[in-house]
């Protein structure tokens, strides 16, 4: 089925729609389920270029005693979705940890969280339970890998390069793609992961865009996410500094990974899943699980797998996992 004719997916269960005031941002946040829960909130935080919806699947493939009674937030990051805020030309990846801060702040104060995170979101909130410990009760990490290690002598032409991409943006050459239908929208989604159905990318493209008025009169898709997300960082990767935040962590932490090898993909040999899960041995209580027939989306393509998975950890007794373990989900 291609994704014109087929009708939108229905999700099961609604969110609702706050926003929040968060250093400077005006943060869209999406919300399930019941805010007067005395139950560890769970937080989801999206990946780049992506939005807090694309966690709908995922929610409704919960167990009603797992969801039932449980408050369940998660953001657009800033520059995504319907989070505004003044104009910038770059992010800084820092800026994810002080907004998350804010967020758990404002609906978890003194209370400990269950965090999840893909891809860029799961580096996150790697990052920010090295930094805060004490916030989070337990962490998962979907696809959060992190970047190919760098060396000092690379420091010259990587600024040259996020100069140079600056200036880019700048002339307007950086601009995101636009789309002439919602269908066209979701024929994207479609291409880029194979597995995902044309219900599920037709309601994702409501979500991932909007129709906005052109400079030239015209009604186009926009894609909900800033082009200058696409500006490199102009900081260099240290892994030392991951593996001292990963060191710091004290909350069990689940790792799962998708069946196809997306570092694979990306990187060639300059970033691979062994050397992932070398700087993963820092982790002090790690469960590590491959889920079958996922691709780097894999909240999308097996979201009741990964339902199960995400509902057996958090609610497992409090026991350390064997460190760099797994088992194919």
């Amino acid at each position: 089925m291609n994704a014109s004719s087929a009708a939108p997916y229905q999700p099961r269960r609604a969110s609702r729609s706050e926003f929040l005031p968060i250093r400077h941002q005006r943060y869209h946040v999406r919300l399930w389920g019941d805010a007067a829960s005395t139950l560890p909130p769970l937080v989801m935080v999206h990946g780049w270029m992506d939005v807090a919806a694309s966690y709908q699947f995922t929610v409704d493939a919960l167990s009603p005693g797992f969801f039932d009674g449980r408050l369940v937030i998660a953001p657009d990051w800033r520059g995504f979705g319907e989070t505004t805020g003044a104009p910038v030309d770059h992010f800084m990846f820092p800026d994810y940890l002080g907004d998350l801060e804010w967020l758990l702040d404002h609906y978890a104060p003194g209370r400990l969280v269950d965090l999840i995170g893909h891809s860029m979101g799961g580096n996150i909130v790697m990052m920010y339970a090295g930094a805060r410990p004490e916030r989070i009760r337990r962490l998962v990490n979907l696809e959060g890998f992190g970047m190919p290690a760098t060396r000092p002598d690379q420091a010259p032409k990587r600024y040259a390069k996020w100069l140079d991409e600056l200036q880019a943006l700048h002339r307007g050459d950086s601009a995101l793609k636009t789309y002439d239908s919602l269908d066209g929208v979701a024929a994207r989604l479609m291409k880029t992961n194979r597995r995902l159905p044309a219900d599920k990318a037709q309601w994702l493209a409501s979500q991932w865009a909007a129709e906005r008025l052109q400079a030239d009169g015209s009604q186009r898709w926009e894609i909900l996410g800033e082009a200058a997300h696409r500006v490199i960082n102009a900081q260099l990767f240290r892994v030392d500094e991951i593996e001292a935040l990963y060191a710091a962590i004290t909350a069990p932490v689940l790792m799962v990974e998708a069946s196809d090898d997306s570092l694979a993909g990306w990187w060639g040999d300059r970033f691979t899943l062994p050397e992932f899960h070398e700087r993963l041995r820092a982790v002090r209580s790690l469960r590590r699980e491959v889920l079958a027939d996922t691709g780097h989306m894999l909240h999308h393509d097996q979201p009741q797998a990964l339902a199960a998975l995400i509902e057996g950890f958090l609610t497992a007794p409090d026991a350390p996992h064997e460190a760099g373990s797994a088992r194919q989900g």
